[in-house]
């Protein structure tokens, strides 16, 4: 937003001029620091593969009672953002929403919409090549930040570069508010309070499996990441390497052992393959921070009720080993996650190799990931299941007999849509809410994960009113 002012010259008398110059003029600069924030919520990068679903989903809630009341989206081309926006609210018309032009490679433009939003989503992706940017804005303007990243290093470097700014600013900044890792953080919380004491979990496996009565399609900014991701594979464990080691939270029992590369998990259904996902390591991040704070992140303006319940949620989320697998009906399902993994894990390597990967993704993920993206009936026709199978002990003094293992087997399951372009806005624009509608009860600012951050809230509530499922399957003695 620019403020033009304009002076007529001929209306002022020379013999005056010294005094209209030492005039106080109100700095344009402060006005806009000082001044509420014109919309609730400004979406970036709106016309991309996810951002336009991200959009669909906000014109949901931009009605009273919500909390969403002013919204704008941002990016590169408004033309195409306007395109996209009638898109969004098809069959409707759509509604009269401002369109804010901003790149990633224009720290200004970034600055500019950040001072306008009292929260900023962000949908442009690889975040490894975006966000640093849209994060160092948000923590300078103090604008609250969500984004849908699955990007371990990305998370990992915004932490320690940004976690001091934002909580001086009173920027609350949380990324993997999409598939990465709204059902993973919040199915391994759903499985922790099935233990009841004295019982006490030690371990919990996550198994996703993605169904479709049609072609199953993958997000292609995922594919992206993940080819990045590989080539930078060994910068990311140079980064942890450096940076200090916080207090690991204990867990009870051993390590679990290391299986088979591939698996056949019957009570399932399922063959298997270990997952390389970001949702192993925001899993042990949230474990970590609750470890430091055992009843968890106080709020800047928390109710009463709401401390209360914050301190009663914390203690029945013991740590735990987690990981995370693929799981397929078909072993041929499995066999193509390997071929692609070993495709990335040769070509990623080298810039000849990211090249080809980037450019035939079809051919390199056996049709798993495409340039074009699903079609809308593909869409609709996909769903996903997370199965957690958590194993420990029927009583906790148990755990501390040598050789003892776990005597308890409990498993729950996270299922709903489409991961990418149905429950990743859906997980994203909840979490959203959640920030706009009771901002006192989170944390005043800082970089966090979803988990720490949106644990006790009603996050869980809120999904399940709309479409995603949290059930208790099963117990069992071992």
């Amino acid at each position: 937003m620019s403020h033009l002012v304009k002076i007529n010259t001929h209306l002022i008398n020379p013999r005056n001029l010294s005094a209209f110059l030492s005039y106080p003029i109100p700095s344009m600069a402060t006005e806009t620091l000082t001044s509420e924030p014109a919309y609730d919520l400004i979406i970036l990068g709106a016309s991309g593969f996810t951002g336009q679903y991200v959009l669909r989903e906000a014109l949901k809630f931009l009605s009273s009672p919500s909390p969403l009341r002013s919204l704008a989206i941002a990016g590169r081309n408004p033309s195409k953002l306007k395109s996209t926006l009638q898109w969004a609210a098809s069959p409707s018309q759509p509604p009269s929403i401002p369109i804010l032009q901003a790149d990633t490679s224009s720290p200004d433009s970034l600055l500019a919409i950040a001072r306008q939003a009292r929260l900023l989503i962000s949908c442009v992706g690889p975040f490894r090549l975006h966000g640093r940017p849209v994060v160092s804005a948000c923590c300078e303007a103090g604008t609250d930040y969500l984004d849908i990243t699955g990007e371990p290093e990305f998370m990992e470097r915004m932490e320690a570069e940004f976690h001091e700014k934002a909580a001086d600013t009173g920027a609350l900044v949380v990324s993997a508010c999409g598939f990465d890792s709204i059902p993973a953080e919040f199915g391994m919380m759903f499985h922790c309070r099935k233990w009841g004491p004295p019982s006490v979990v030690s371990r919990i496996e996550a198994y996703v499996s993605l169904e479709s009565n049609r072609r199953i399609v993958g997000n292609l900014g995922t594919y992206e990441s993940a080819v990045l991701g590989v080539a930078n594979a060994a910068k990311l464990q140079e980064f942890r390497r450096s940076r200090p080691r916080r207090p690991r939270p204990k867990i009870v029992g051993p390590p679990p052992p290391k299986g088979p590369l591939i698996e056949h998990k019957k009570e399932l259904g399922l063959w298997t393959v270990i997952l390389p996902s970001a949702d192993a390591t925001v899993v042990r991040r949230t474990l970590t921070t609750i470890n430091e704070h055992p009843h968890g992140l106080p709020g800047m303006d928390e109710s009463p009720d709401f401390a209360e319940t914050r301190k009663a949620f914390w203690p029945s989320i013991k740590p735990t080993y987690f990981g995370v697998k693929l799981g397929s009906k078909s072993i041929f399902g499995i066999f193509r996650a390997i071929v692609t993994g070993f495709f990335l894990g040769v070509f990623a390597k080298f810039a000849l190799g990211r090249s080809l990967l980037l450019k035939f993704p079809s051919f390199f993920s056996a049709g798993w990931f495409r340039k074009k993206g699903p079609s809308e009936e593909e869409v609709r026709n996909a769903t996903f299941k997370m199965w957690f199978v958590g194993q420990g002990y029927s009583d906790e003094k148990l755990a501390s007999q040598p050789g003892k293992k776990p005597d308890k087997e409990i498993i729950t399951r996270v299922s709903g849509p489409e991961i990418g372009y149905v429950t990743t806005p859906i997980t994203l624009i909840q979490c959203a809410l959640i920030v706009l509608g009771q901002r006192g009860n989170l944390p005043k600012g800082g970089v966090y994960t979803a988990g720490a951050v949106f644990g006790p809230t009603d996050l869980q509530k809120r999904l399940e009113e709309n479409g995603i499922s949290f059930d208790f399957i099963s117990t069992r003695n071992l």
